[in-house]
């Protein structure tokens, strides 16, 4: 019997990927069918059902359980989730479907097809659609109004830019997934699939484990909430996503090596684990940070690390919105449709001259002007502008990583930063 959290849904693994003899003959029956292209964004999440890293979900959302995950943050079956899974198309490609087809998801820029789909539902999605997805997922407390949201967002939200680039059409129904792109090969020993990360887990005789969320490279003060967390919990998972970034964001290769360096000099290694994860982020702050949460659930973690401005972009969420989400879901009674994986909820932290050490707003009594704010976008801008690190910003060992990676750059992009990563 696992003394691992169960994953979310209550109908354990929801595994689409397919395997062996019902693999080559899925892939021959797709080779017939109408292909249907995907974005980067639709190839993670493809991923992420198919390996059952969305359990409880086996395919693309329809209508009614968009707008119940928008509105109500359930599926229309009751079940808790977050943030829209869905698969947008062209008109063109919509025309060409009717609800009851198979079609082959096709992948361009790994030219392949990495899934088949029947086709249950085919739903207009107008621009008003849109705009009401972004209001609801990414319009945090950082803008009052949904006028001052989107004097801003248009421009400055990549999760926003997004959704307002999808197909005027979305197809919903189940999935047989053939594929792992290049994941697998590219970052083998670190791609986990749950079952991979759970008898991990298992092997290493651990039930409570603390997950870490990564986008940029391993600074002190993740090294500080990691620790924290292997003090209260068997182990740590850092899980580092490995799909698409935006622009001038460190690539996964670079940061996986930043995370081997630093653990292998500064952690006692038997606790912690790292993995890598294929979604694309959304930068959705407070709903990303609950998504965070549910599929780690799945990966076989019972606890979220939610610092400060989770998965935040610019200054569109309050600083600990993603900790006090948490506080306001709602949760099913029904056995198995409740989030259960609990948030760690950790204050703002840096490093003080006078504590001489890492702190927090919570055990550090001095001023901002003895603190050294730590935070992956001021990290990037540093290094991409050959900037002096601060005493004390990163450990030597990743520093040099980065360096390297930053001096053989042949075109540099620019670094904005914002209140949360200033001290503001």
């Amino acid at each position: 019997m696992s003394k691992l959290i169960p994953p979310h849904g209550g109908k354990g693994l929801t595994v689409c990927l397919l395997e062996g003899a019902a693999l080559e003959a899925e892939k021959k029956k797709a080779a017939g069918l109408k292909k249907v292209t995907i974005s980067p964004r639709v190839k993670g999440d493809l991923i992420m059902i198919g390996i059952g890293g969305f359990s409880p979900l086996t395919g693309f959302m329809t209508k009614a359980d968009w707008k119940s995950v928008c509105d109500k943050f359930l599926l229309a079956d009751g079940t808790f989730w977050p943030v829209p899974v869905t698969l947008d198309v062209t008109k063109a490609e919509a025309d060409a479907v009717k609800s009851g087809d198979e079609v082959a998801l096709f992948d361009p820029e790994g030219n392949e097809i990495m899934a088949t789909m029947k086709v249950t539902e085919k739903w207009e999605m107008t621009d008003a659609d849109k705009k009401y997805e972004c209001e609801k997922i990414f319009m945090g407390e950082g803008t009052k109004t949904a006028e001052d949201f989107w004097k801003i967002a248009k421009d400055d939200h990549p999760g926003v830019q997004m959704v307002m680039k999808q197909g005027p059409v979305n197809l919903a129904g189940t999935v047989k997934v053939l594929s792992e792109g290049e994941y697998p090969k590219k970052y083998a020993g670190v791609y986990h699939r749950p079952a991979e990360s759970r008898k991990i887990f298992e092997e290493k005789g651990w039930s409570e484990i603390a997950a870490l969320q990564l986008r940029n490279p391993m600074h002190r003060s993740h090294e500080y909430l990691c620790k924290i967390a292997v003090e209260v919990c068997d182990g740590v998972y850092i899980h580092s996503l490995v799909g698409n970034l935006k622009p001038g964001d460190i690539p996964a290769e670079v940061r996986v090596k930043c995370i081997d360096a630093l653990v292998k000099h500064h952690f006692v290694e038997k606790n912690v684990v790292q993995g890598g994860y294929p979604l694309d982020m959304r930068y959705a702050g407070p709903r990303e940070g609950l998504l965070h949460a549910t599929f780690r659930q799945n990966y076989g973690c019972s606890r979220m690390i939610i610092g400060r401005d989770h998965a935040g972009v610019g200054d569109f969420y309050g600083m600990f919105e993603a900790q006090t989400i948490f506080d306001k879901i709602p949760k099913p009674k029904e056995a198995g449709k409740a989030l259960l994986c609990s948030p760690l909820k950790i204050d703002w932290t840096f490093y003080c001259t006078k504590c001489d050490g890492m702190a927090s707003l919570r055990t550090c009594p001095h001023g901002k002007e003895n603190r050294v704010i730590l935070s992956g976008t001021m990290l990037r801008k540093i290094l991409s502008e050959g900037g002096a690190m601060p005493d004390h910003f990163g450990r030597d060992e990743v520093v040099a990583i980065l360096r390297e990676y930053y001096e053989g750059l042949t075109e540099k992009v620019k670094i904005k930063t914002h209140k949360a990563a200033t001290g503001e």
